[in-house]
């Protein structure tokens, strides 16, 4: 399959299942053993919620047939040192048997195009931890991203 052969687009809230199912399979993909408490029936209502409230948009690419071999979440973020209002991608899968086919890049330009319409100056995203990931972070520098530091995360 080819990148032409590929739509990419938004995904509505009547689109909850395929997001979650996706998103389900990156966590399994990422941590294993942490996603093995967890169903894709549970993240259906959060995703449909998420899609529904207007601060949150995914994006799905998809076959000719319209079958879902990637997705991308994007949210908006503020920060004075982002100068205002910024994008986030929260996550980024794309099937393994579509990989290199130019998948994830016409994602990613999807998200561009509408955080430029948003008047974002940025799209951050963080990457999965080193060395085991690190295909992952050289993708993102490939696409034009920078390393920025590490994040950590601060369960409430």
């Amino acid at each position: 399959m080819t990148a032409s052969e590929i739509a990419v687009r938004q995904a509505a809230p009547e689109d909850a299942a395929t997001v979650a199912a996706m998103v389900f399979e990156l966590l399994l993909e990422l941590a294993p053993s942490d996603a093995g408490t967890l169903t894709v029936d549970e993240l259906v209502p959060v995703a449909a919620g998420l899609l529904g409230d207007g601060d949150v948009w995914a994006y799905l690419a998809e076959t000719r047939d319209g079958r879902a071999i990637g997705v991308l979440t994007l949210n908006e973020c503020a920060a004075i040192y982002a100068r205002g209002r910024f994008g986030e991608i929260s996550e980024l899968y794309v099937r393994p048997d579509h990989r290199s086919a130019g998948v994830a890049p016409k994602l990613i330009a999807a998200a561009a195009a509408f955080g430029r319409a948003r008047g974002w100056r940025m799209i951050e995203v963080g990457a999965p931890d080193l060395p085991r990931w690190q295909r992952t972070v050289d993708f993102y520098k490939r696409f034009g991203f920078t390393e920025i530091g590490p994040r950590l995360a601060f369960d409430l």
